[in-house]
């Protein structure tokens, strides 16, 4: 019996936290599914540099420079999948926020010397390039990233939860934190994944995984409104993690 091939892959870091990649680390340190792949680089780990076309490309994180534009674009080009891997890669994460304030503005506030900054608005990866995957979460869960290796190693599209949030509350059994308890929860229009975690403990959902693109916008609104959250409060909640997305909108 053959010795099967292990795929090639390799992890990418734009403007991120690293907090994705983190998640994948303790997930395949100890699994054996790491032996299905050849890890050919990942710089968090070590700082060896790849050359050859990858089976799969994992990207972590926003583009906001042009430089990150360009080393995605030869990812791109040098891979069969490309993966974007968390909310910063696939809807702007916390980073777009700033798209809210013009560039220049954002700059000067941050660093002391802003003409030694050169940046670019913050972009979703699938913006500038072709995306295969989109691996929502901030970051992405056990079993969200579990079904992606997985899926990869068996060369079938992941199956990835394309419902909202609050289909995982139903399925625990858990009452509606929005409805009965009048808080600020975005299961409604943020993408399930997570099992409902912090809803299981009492606490509203953040959109950690995303808007969801089938959910009732409008509907969440005035549901916030209702529950006493100023016009302010509710914008800030639709754009903490996908003002790049929801820009597009």
């Amino acid at each position: 019996e053959g010795v099967m091939e292990r795929l090639r892959i390799g992890f990418f870091k734009f403007t991120s936290c690293s907090g994705c990649q983190m998640s994948v680390a303790r997930l395949l340190a100890s699994s054996p599914l790491l032996e299905r792949f050849e890890i050919v680089y990942w710089p968090m780990l070590e700082t060896a540099k790849w050359s050859g076309h990858l089976d799969a490309a994992f990207v972590e994180g926003c583009v906001s420079t042009n430089r990150e534009l360009e080393e995605l674009r030869g990812i791109r080009e040098d891979s069969r999948l490309l993966i974007a891997l968390g909310e910063c890669a696939v809807d702007g994460g916390v980073q777009s926020i700033a798209l809210s304030t013009p560039r220049r503005e954002v700059v000067e506030r941050v660093y002391e010397h802003s003409s030694w900054i050169s940046a670019r608005n913050v972009g979703r990866v699938g913006d500038y390039v072709e995306v295969d995957v989109e691996v929502h979460g901030c970051p992405p869960g056990p079993e969200t990233l579990w079904e992606v290796f997985i899926s990869l190693s068996l060369g079938r599209r992941p199956r990835l939860r394309e419902h909202p949030l609050c289909v995982e509350c139903k399925l625990r059994d858990l009452p509606c934190l929005l409805i009965e308890a009048h808080q600020p929860c975005m299961g409604p229009v943020t993408n399930a994944g997570c099992g409902a975690l912090c809803p299981s403990l009492n606490r509203a959902c953040e959109g950690c995984y995303g808007p969801n693109p089938d959910a009732n916008w409008t509907s969440q609104r005035e549901v916030l409104r209702r529950i006493g959250l100023s016009d302010g409060d509710v914008d800030r909640r639709f754009r903490k993690y996908a003002v790049a997305r929801l820009s597009k909108k």
